[in-house]
């Protein structure tokens, strides 16, 4: 009996997949997690190994449009791992341009206090911790859910005593100031469009704000002058279409607005000075 190997396998696999904008990749990053290594050793010395026998099951949960993510229980972002699952928010490459802006920033000097809104599995509050060992950060969300991978994520990573997770409202209680504040807040209209697999799997608090995707930018742009420290900034992620509505509440409230774009040149993050 022929025995398929890992190389075939995966062709097979990315063939299937071809409902991803990524099978490839999709595939890949299955087959790493079905051995047990990462992805760059898989593709350096295991391709012509036999295909381990749990791959199979894996490829059908992904063909149900189950997030990779969320099979393998883990997301790359910024230079950090974290852990997700069911019910966070899924880090996305998008959202680095927030830590890119935060850099650019504070080249020559570093923020001593960081705090991050909606911080799910501690996505960015994490990464700049990462960028920035001597800081401290605050990371708030509402679901307890979240605040449990986030607590997971900042023990692994070794940051558990430079981090403090609190359920919240956004910064509703919040009196302390921060050099950096971070935010993802969910920005999707009700009535748009998803892949099934962010639609029935992500959350729907941590995706959708409201019939035009703004609800809660208002809230935060209302909070934004009194967190900022002199010398800090707010990076806030925005949808590709709401710049110039975001940028009017955060522009009312007294804030400088710049605007940046992610790798696709999409426009992806709003940075607030006071």
């Amino acid at each position: 009996m022929r025995v398929e190997t890992v190389r075939q396998a995966l062709a097979a696999a990315a063939t299937r997949l071809g409902f991803s904008e990524t099978p490839r990749l999709d595939a890949e990053l299955l087959m790493a997690h079905a051995l047990g290594v990462g992805r760059e050793q898989l593709l350096l010395r295991h391709l012509d190994d036999p295909a381990p026998a749990t791959f199979a099951a894996l490829i059908e949960r992904r063909l149900a449009h189950e997030p990779v993510a969320y099979i393998t229980g883990r997301r790359d972002f910024w230079s950090i791992t974290l852990a997700v699952g069911p019910g966070v928010l899924i880090p996305r490459p998008d959202s680095e341009t927030l830590i890119e802006a935060a850099v650019a920033h504070f080249t020559g000097r570093p923020p001593a206090m960081v705090i991050d809104l909606g911080t799910g599995p501690g996505t960015l509050l994490l990464a700049a911790l990462a960028e920035w060992p001597e800081a401290r950060g605050v990371g708030v969300d509402w679901s307890e859910q979240a605040l449990s991978y986030a607590h997971k994520n900042a023990e692994a990573l070794g940051m558990a005593d430079r981090v403090l997770l609190r359920r919240g409202d956004w910064a509703s209680g919040i009196a302390e100031r921060f050099d950096l504040v971070l935010c993802n807040p969910p920005y999707i209209a009700a009535d748009e469009a998803l892949p099934a697999e962010v639609r029935d799997h992500e959350p729907a608090a941590a995706l959708f704000a409201g019939s035009d995707g703004l609800e809660d930018y208002g809230i935060i742009a209302a909070q934004l002058p009194r967190l900022i420290a002199p010398g800090g900034m707010a990076a806030i992620e925005i949808g590709a279409t709401q710049a110039a509505a975001v940028t009017a509440l955060l522009s009312a409230e007294g804030l400088n607005v710049a605007l940046r774009h992610d790798l696709a040149g999409r426009d992806r993050c709003l940075v607030a000075t006071p």
